[in-house]
């Protein structure tokens, strides 16, 4: 089968989009399947990581602003050569009028959301979020016959994860090691933010590991932060994340995609919004007692996350427990329930809800 993936990634947009879909994209080429990606090309892009993982990419023309019409031309022409049996799009700026337009060049449309905010013409929707109202989420936005998966249950997580959760057990609640990333562009500069305030505490007993991607703006800053503080270790565009979560006993990062990494492995965390779309998952996270969300990355200070991880640090009581809660929201989970969504692709038995 062909299947064709329309993602972007950027510094303002980061890379969340780009790297579930390469989670995908491994699984249908494991099936023997063709893969296509098409993104823009923009600053702080993922087109060279897509490359270098094995996929043919197109990149479309960047820009200041997304203009859905356009792009939809642009995928129509993309799309009436390759003629995919399927096409998945990851985009909050896609909707059913995108989609509409394409549909005569695919055979089917699989829509990767998380907000619910806007209609889509697709035959299946995935929403890997834990959200107030879930069932009822996409009620009116979707047509009839719309498969749906929604939950973390079916989060794209890659197969290093499921790997090492099978030796991951929960946090004692102790902290010697943690764990910094802000995504891929980390926009506005809470890595250092966290460095700065880690350097507060003046605790050089616990080691720090701290991951940068390729499109952060603040590269050298942040390495230069590193090597002035002698726990750092410095990490950058790593492949073996789920390695340093599973070694590490508090994180501090963002929400979007890695919320679900950290809770597959039990990893507790001090979370800082730092997009308007991450905040309603935050506060249901928070709600759940999967994170200690700290607010706005606009009114998180250095001083007051200082002060949240000597707090956190203090009470390892609640951070067991926050690392079994995390434990217990994928059940005994060994395998990535994303199989059903590749089996509901190939036409084969699945479940939804």
């Amino acid at each position: 089968m062909r299947f064709v993936i329309r993602a972007d990634a950027s510094v303002a947009i980061g890379s969340g989009h780009v790297m579930r879909c390469l989670t995908l994209a491994e699984a249908l080429r494991g099936e023997g399947s063709e893969v296509l990606f098409v993104a823009r090309r923009l600053a702080g892009d993922s087109i060279e990581l897509i490359g270098s993982r094995g996929f043919d990419v197109r990149s479309l023309p960047g820009g200041d602003r997304f203009d859905p019409a356009v792009d939809a031309e642009q995928m129509a022409a993309i799309l009436a050569e390759y003629r995919p049996d399927w096409l998945v799009v990851d985009h909050y700026g896609i909707s059913s009028d995108w989609e509409v337009v394409v549909r005569p060049h695919v055979g089917s449309i699989m829509v990767i959301d998380d907000l619910a905010d806007r209609p889509h013409d697709c035959d299946l929707l995935l929403d890997q979020n834990l959200t107030d109202g879930m069932a009822s989420r996409y009620v009116g936005l979707l047509p009839p016959h719309c498969r749906t998966f929604i939950g973390p249950k079916y989060a794209l997580l890659r197969p290093e994860f499921i790997n090492v959760r099978k030796r991951v057990g929960c946090r004692t609640g102790q902290v010697d090691r943690l764990f910094i990333f802000f995504g891929g562009s980390d926009p506005t500069g809470e890595t250092g933010k966290a460095l700065r305030a880690i350097s507060k505490l003046g605790r050089l007993e616990i080691s720090i590991d701290v991951v940068v991607g390729a499109a952060n703006p603040q590269l050298a800053e942040i390495k230069a932060l590193c090597h002035e503080m002698p726990q750092v270790s410095f990490h950058f565009q790593v492949d073996n994340m789920a390695e340093l979560m599973a070694r590490a006993d508090l994180a501090v990062g963002a929400g979007g995609t890695t919320t679900w990494e950290r809770c597959f492995l039990g990893l507790p965390a001090l979370l800082v919004v730092v997009a308007d779309n991450q905040s309603a998952l935050a506060t249901t996270v928070a709600k759940a007692g999967l994170v200690r969300l700290l607010g706005d990355s606009a009114t998180v200070t250095e001083e007051s996350l200082s002060a949240s991880l000597s707090e956190a640090i203090a009470r390892p009581d609640e951070l067991q427990q926050m690392s079994q809660a995390c434990l217990e929201l994928f059940g005994g989970r060994e395998s990535p329930l994303h199989n059903d969504i590749v089996a509901c692709l190939f036409g084969r038995n699945h479940a939804t809800s």
